[in-house]
């Protein structure tokens, strides 16, 4: 059992972490619970809350309280999801989703860019129609009784291969006549060749767009300029606004994703900026870097980036109020339901239920390994021919990372991204310490902004 306790905005807030139940208690509850994690002697118990308060009905009151909530369940809960990882690490390995790299090129010099302006460690190349089919192919080949099948458009900037991207997604329509199988679609783009017939045909076929941009316009200009160091926010922006004004009025989902760096720790002058050009969907999210490099995230920067969270949190609650309010992706997190069990262990199901696909059809484990040649696991013609590391990929998850195993947020980050955790310590099966960081935050952010509109109500 773990319970996991902190102050913010005013609110004492209770979060029991195997249930997942919030609570939001007076003072005298909050600190009955904190003592009571660290005896279980009754009388002790008693003997230091008399002493901090004094009022021996008031005390019994908050420790009957207390009991209440724990003989419902949803306080001082056992592990419930222990037993559960065996059976994901055992059952077979069903694909539900590919990372298309349609083009390992792009028209953009992004100085942050993982891919190396889209290259990935390799050669600059546009995949064909036929390896894109064969990809689709293969997905419903593996994808046993699952019905719906994620397929994204990634680069590089895939709109420079825009007629192999409509040949792939007719394909698709085409299996799904013959196959009990629905394809989900979604394209990300730098918006530098979006144009109205492209907007008007993702529209029709794409189930999500995401659109890269970064906040304010010296901020994004700074990091994502053309190749010759002229920015591209005014060339982006009135297409994007565009977009997402179309893509609402037909319920049709949508984000702006953009990335912070050392240079804007106060983001959340970004998110707002966004905000107010009237995008409701909205993502910003911190660059990862080696340190070497002057726009990486450094441990000196995370009080800032945490007081930028915080900032960012009570305006939204704010502007929720006003009737004004839009969604920023790290702050969405479904305290009724969420995800299911082995999505909460083990996370977005790299080298597993998700792979990437290269230009010339090679696999592997997502697009932040590609180029890296230990992780390719095959290809669209010879399917995935390293069961040993599908294997590897299995094993990653909450339970088997020692950081992630007193961590309160871990059945919200699922223990992490395993290429941040390569990248960073040489191994999948580790985390990323900056990160791990900075996701507490958000989560607890997450949570104070449900407890004060729920307080609203």
């Amino acid at each position: 059992m773990q319970i996991y306790q902190y102050k913010s905005n005013g609110m004492n807030i209770l979060l029991d972490v195997p249930s997942g139940s919030i609570h939001i208690v007076d003072d005298l509850v909050y600190d009955a619970v904190q003592v009571m994690q660290e005896t279980r002697d009754q009388a002790e118990i008693r003997r230091r809350l008399m002493n901090e308060y004094g009022d021996e009905s008031e005390i019994e009151e908050a420790l009957a309280e207390i009991a209440e909530l724990k003989g419902s369940g949803v306080l001082f809960t056992e592990e419930p999801y222990a037993p559960a990882i065996e059976v994901y690490a055992n059952r077979p390995t069903v694909v539900k989703a590919l990372c298309l790299h349609i083009a390992h090129d792009c028209n953009l010099a992004c100085q942050y860019c993982f891919a190396e302006e889209g290259e990935y460690h390799g050669r600059r190349a546009l995949m064909t129609p036929e390896i894109g089919k064969k990809a689709l192919d293969f997905l419903v080949e593996n994808s046993g009784s699952r019905r719906n099948l994620e397929v994204d458009f990634f680069g590089g900037e895939p709109l420079m291969n825009w007629e192999t991207v409509k040949e792939i997604v007719a394909y698709g329509r085409e299996l799904e006549k013959t196959h009990p199988k629905n394809f989900r679609f979604t394209i990300t783009t730098n918006g530098v060749l979006l144009n109205d017939e492209i907007m008007e045909y993702c529209n029709r076929e794409m189930d999500n767009v995401v659109l890269s941009i970064d906040g304010r316009k010296e901020v994004h200009d700074r990091m994502r300029p053309f190749r010759k160091g002229a920015g591209s926010y005014d060339l982006i922006l009135p297409k994007f606004l565009k977009f997402a004004e179309m893509r609402r009025e037909k319920g049709l989902k949508y984000y702006v994703r953009g990335t912070f760096t050392h240079w804007n720790l106060d983001f959340s002058q970004d998110v707002l900026h966004l905000a107010d050009l009237g995008f409701d969907q909205i993502s910003v999210e911190p660059v990862v870097a080696p340190k070497e490099m002057s726009y990486a995230i450094t441990p000196e920067d995370l009080p800032v980036i945490m007081e930028q969270y915080d900032i960012l949190a009570k305006e939204m609650i704010r502007r929720e109020k006003e009737g004004r309010g839009f969604n920023f992706f790290h702050f969405m997190i479904d305290l009724t339901g969420g995800p299911c069990v082995y999505k909460r262990l083990s996370g977005c199901g790299s080298g597993t239920e998700y792979l990437a696909v290269t230009p010339w059809g090679d696999f592997y484990p997502c697009h932040q390994f590609v180029g890296i040649d230990e992780f390719k696991m095959g290809d669209v013609n010879s399917g995935v021919v390293t069961p040993e590391l599908v294997t590897e990929f299995k094993k990653v998850n909450v339970y088997s990372k020692k950081a992630c195993s007193t961590c309160f947020a871990r059945f919200y980050c699922s223990g992490g991204c395993a290429a941040n955790s390569f990248n960073f310590t040489g191994g999948i099966n580790d985390v990323y310490e900056i990160g791990c960081q900075l996701q507490r935050k958000r989560v607890e952010c997450a949570i104070m902004i449900k407890a004060a509109l729920a307080d609203e109500d």
